[in-house]
């Protein structure tokens, strides 16, 4: 396209108004959102756990998506973005009920990056147990934004299988440590080895489909690209920045992919 070669790239296509249009909150009533607390013993400290329920679901055994977030955010992220409101209107266009449940993480990219603060080990260990006291299935699918994109990844892999679709969105992953280290979430390089999802893509686990939905003026999609051609993989690059407006454009294709049987 002619604009890709435009002087200036990304920072021209942004000045002049050609990095698409921002997604609305769709104009539909949410279902129920139940926002809670549990104490972590893996992460040292309380964390708040957000229920997101599709418009009349009574039924305990509807699926689970588990809703990771980005950095400097939490699990209440998801209420302001739309999220209740995206799935009432998936739901209402046919796409199977589930249900959305997002916990705090914190910031160290969903691992353990200082000792007794262990997300990872949350995920895994601890939040079973919290959906099954409220009569919830585990997760079986996973919704991951920027740095929650990474964190899925992991999540995948510390699964080794038992998920069924997986949407990353704007995933915060790097090619380089020297990328990574600026970001401060890594102890080390052998930290960041251990832990990104680039490095690791033969060891995610069996997932049916895989979503990704990265903007080309985003400075993580030039990372995100490394994902197409991973089989089962189906990668999206339109115009668009690392924003709210971006992740709401593209989350009813997400919601439709994390919904489908």
């Amino acid at each position: 396209m002619v604009e890709d070669v435009l002087p200036g790239g990304a920072r021209v296509r942004r000045a002049l108004g050609m990095t698409g249009r921002d997604g609305v909150v769709p104009g539909v009533a949410g279902g129920r959102v139940r926002s809670e607390s549990e104490v972590s013993r893996a992460r040292g400290r309380e964390v708040r756990i957000v229920v997101m329920d599709p418009p009349g679901a009574d039924q305990a055994d509807l699926p689970v998506c588990l809703a990771l977030h980005g950095h400097g955010s939490g699990a209440a992220s998801f209420v302001d973005l739309g999220v209740p409101q995206f799935l009432a209107a998936a739901v209402a266009a046919g796409v199977p009920p589930f249900r959305v449940v997002a916990v705090d993480g914190g910031d160290s990219y969903w691992h353990a990056r200082s000792p007794g603060d262990d997300p990872m080990a949350m995920l895994t260990g601890e939040l079973p147990g919290w959906l099954a006291s409220r009569q919830l299935p585990e997760p079986t699918r996973v919704l991951g934004i920027s740095m929650g994109g990474s964190g899925a990844l992991q999540y995948a892999r510390a699964r080794r299988g038992g998920l069924s679709a997986v949407a990353l969105l704007g995933p915060a992953l790097f090619r380089g440590w020297g990328d990574a280290r600026t970001v401060g979430a890594y102890r080390d390089e052998a930290d960041w080895r251990e832990h990104e999802p680039l490095q690791h893509l033969g060891e995610l686990g069996e997932v049916d489909r895989t979503g990704v939905w990265c903007g080309t003026e985003d400075p993580f999609c030039p990372a995100a690209r490394k994902l197409t051609g991973v089989r089962g993989v189906q990668a999206h690059f339109p115009r668009g920045e690392h924003t709210d407006g971006f992740w709401r454009r593209v989350m009813p294709d997400a919601m439709a992919l994390l919904g489908a049987r």
